[in-house]
């Protein structure tokens, strides 16, 4: 699909977490619950979380003889309502980065001090 030359190039926003990052949502409805990151958006700067945020869709039978049927999905969440969590310490915190002895650019979280990647 080519884009018109009059339409903006599409913003991709640089996130503080990633897929596979376990996060505790920090604001909105589902606020506190911990879950890890399924998939992240970074056109929306926006993350899915495992078990959060959760959405019913009525699914229309698609072959006749076929029964319709309510599926539940993970729906996106706002990147900046979700703030990284450490398992060991169990305790929410913001994310630096440094250098390890190698010279391989790692996040680190600024309360425990775990390296994340």
């Amino acid at each position: 699909m080519a884009r018109n030359k009059t339409q903006p190039k599409p913003q991709v926003h640089k996130m503080h977490v990633k897929k596979g990052d376990t996060v505790q949502i920090i604001a909105g409805r589902e606020k506190g619950k911990i879950g890890e990151i399924i998939k992240a958006i970074p056109q929306t700067s926006q993350v899915i979380v495992e078990g959060a945020n959760m959405r019913t869709k009525h699914v229309k039978p698609q072959q006749q003889g076929e029964a319709g049927q309510i599926a539940t999905y993970e729906a996106p969440i706002h990147s900046s309502n979700v703030m990284l969590y450490s398992k060991k310490e169990n305790v929410a915190s913001r994310a630096c980065y440094t250098f390890t002895e190698d010279g391989r650019k790692v996040r680190k979280l600024k309360k425990t001090g775990e390296i994340i990647d």
